[in-house]
């Protein structure tokens, strides 16, 4: 880890925001990281786990740093709209969290999600739910839409994947075999597939070639 606490040094990097004691790592990148908005947290085989309220605060690394960013089961957390009393103002946290996201991705990095979706009742059982997530909200993020330009929204992403999921059975980036492929019909058909999969790549200039010596 980098002295000011970043993921300084060599190998691939991920990290895993609203992570808890258990960051998970869907892309096996080589590095780890967290964020949560608890503070002391320690795991073992993750270099660091950050506390930042990102409601409320940016995400704590430097510009193009991570090779994929996760959050499962943490964006329906994330108010819709913030007001200010005092100052009769307010804020976008959702749209500031979604532009955070993408400044800290690589080019072609890739943004992996995994929320309850609206109309389970899922979304609503957690008193802390306060952002609905529907099959159409991507296109506020991602091309060719990009709908939430008007609210300030400044990333770029286009989406990879977008599918519904039962929460213990499909809930990491990879393709089903056909008995999988069956049973998340099935869970669909019964009402299972409580969750919404969103896995989305990172559109943005590469980086200028540093000039050698």
């Amino acid at each position: 880890m980098g002295t000011d606490g970043t993921a300084g040094g060599m190998g691939r990097c991920h990290l895993d925001l609203g992570c808890g004691t258990k960051p998970r790592n869907p892309y096996r990148q080589q590095r780890l990281f967290g964020i949560d908005i608890r503070h002391g947290l320690q795991t073992p085989g993750v270099e660091v786990i950050v506390a930042a309220n990102l409601a409320l605060q940016a995400i704590p690394f430097p510009d193009s740093h991570f090779d994929s960013v996760s959050a499962y089961d943490f964006l329906e957390h994330i108010p819709r709209v913030a007001l200010d009393h005092a100052s009769a103002s307010s804020r976008l946290p959702f749209v500031e969290l979604m532009n955070e996201i993408w400044r800290v991705l690589k080019p072609n990095g890739l943004f992996y999600a995994v929320t309850p979706v609206f109309s389970h009742e899922k979304m609503w059982r957690d008193p802390t739910h306060v952002n609905p997530i529907t099959p159409k909200s991507c296109r506020y993020f991602t091309r060719p839409e990009l709908g939430a330009r008007m609210y300030g929204y400044t990333g770029d992403f286009e989406v990879l994947r977008q599918t519904r999921c039962r929460f213990k059975r499909e809930y990491e980036p990879a393709s089903l075999p056909m008995g999988g492929t069956l049973s998340r019909w099935l869970d669909r058909a019964t009402g299972q597939a409580a969750h919404l999969v969103w896995e989305w790549r990172a559109l943005k200039p590469a980086a200028p070639n540093k000039p050698v010596a």
